[in-house]
């Protein structure tokens, strides 16, 4: 059983591969991150400074003045400690702040394109399901003796396998073209984070890692909405295109209705996971384990509905 779902994944990797599209795409991720060398390098005002220890204790009487206002809530004021405390660490230590024009900063700033890999495996996902159904084909795949949550699956975990494949050629590119432009100047920088009352000293490129992991929650959520909506009307082109729109606008709907309680149920209010390691919650109170529990939730139910329909479904309709 094990063998006929790996060979399913196998026919779908080899499906994806073997279309234009999906290299025109790795052509234009790896485009992209070399425009945005060229604009870092280039482009944008040089981040060259004479005296970082200057600017770090300018930084720190800023914030402290910051502090004091009445008007900041209690949330924010606890975040702008922590930043004066990682900058005191910062000068007491020797430890100057990882600069974009680096090859490891750049590497880091270049995390931000995760967001297009996303829009690629939403792509991905909504066709290998719904244009199965739109061409016919899925006839040809529901007449084996196979069950039809195996083929649904199979094209699942195919989508996600192609999305790993681009997250690593943007972080191989991503340090590529930060050595070319910038050196391998500070390659073993630190990131500095507050944990408990204590300052913690992380290796940059393991922080980068990290930061992967955290912004591909995101990818996860927004691919597995993408497939159940394909499942559910076998309708590519609105598969993408409302999993595209509420990717792009969800952020904004929850900044916009923050000031309710509950809109901490809203599943875009808990995809963005770096808000609790590298920021502050946009929603007063919001918790990592709370978060973690509304995106299970939220995944269950969207395969649930994939399935039913997909299983339940008759191919004619």
């Amino acid at each position: 059983m094990m063998k006929r779902m790996m060979n399913l994944i196998h026919n779908e990797n080899i499906k994806i591969a073997s279309r234009t599209s999906t290299w025109v795409m790795i052509g234009l991720l790896i485009f992209m991150v070399m425009g945005v060398g060229i604009v870092t390098k280039f482009l944008l005002p040089s981040e060259e400074i004479t005296d970082w220890r200057a600017v770090v204790s300018a930084e720190n009487d800023h914030l402290t003045q910051i502090i004091n206002d009445p008007v900041i809530s209690e949330g924010e004021r606890q975040a702008l400690q922590e930043t004066i405390a990682i900058n005191e660490y910062r000068l007491t230590n020797d430890l100057p702040p990882v600069s974009d024009q680096s090859i490891l900063g750049f590497t880091l700033s270049s995390s931000m394109l995760i967001s297009i890999i996303t829009l690629f495996t939403i792509i991905f996902a909504a066709t290998s399901v719904a244009a199965e159904f739109s061409s016919g084909t899925i006839k040809l795949l529901l007449i084996r003796p196979v069950h039809r949550l195996k083929i649904l699956f199979s094209k699942y975990i195919s989508a996600f396998c192609f999305s790993i494949v681009f997250l690593a050629v943007l972080l191989i590119a991503s340090l590529l073209v930060g050595a070319l432009f910038f050196g391998f100047e500070n390659v073993n920088a630190v990131n500095l984070s507050y944990e408990q009352g204590m300052i913690t000293e992380t290796p940059m490129l393991l922080h980068i890692l990290f930061i992967y992991v955290l912004n591909s929650v995101e990818l996860l959520m927004m691919v597995t909405f993408a497939f159940m909506i394909a499942s559910v009307f076998r309708n590519q082109s609105l598969a993408i295109g409302l999993s595209i729109f509420l990717m792009f606008t969800g952020s904004q709907l929850v900044f916009a209705l923050s000031q309710y309680d509950w809109v901490k149920y809203i599943l875009f209010a808990n995809t963005h996971l770096q808000q609790f390691f590298t920021g502050q919650p946009l929603i007063e109170g919001l918790t990592l384990g709370f978060s973690l529990m509304m995106l299970l939730i939220y995944f269950i139910i969207f395969h649930a509905i994939a399935s039913y329909m997909f299983v339940k479904r008759d191919v004619g309709a």
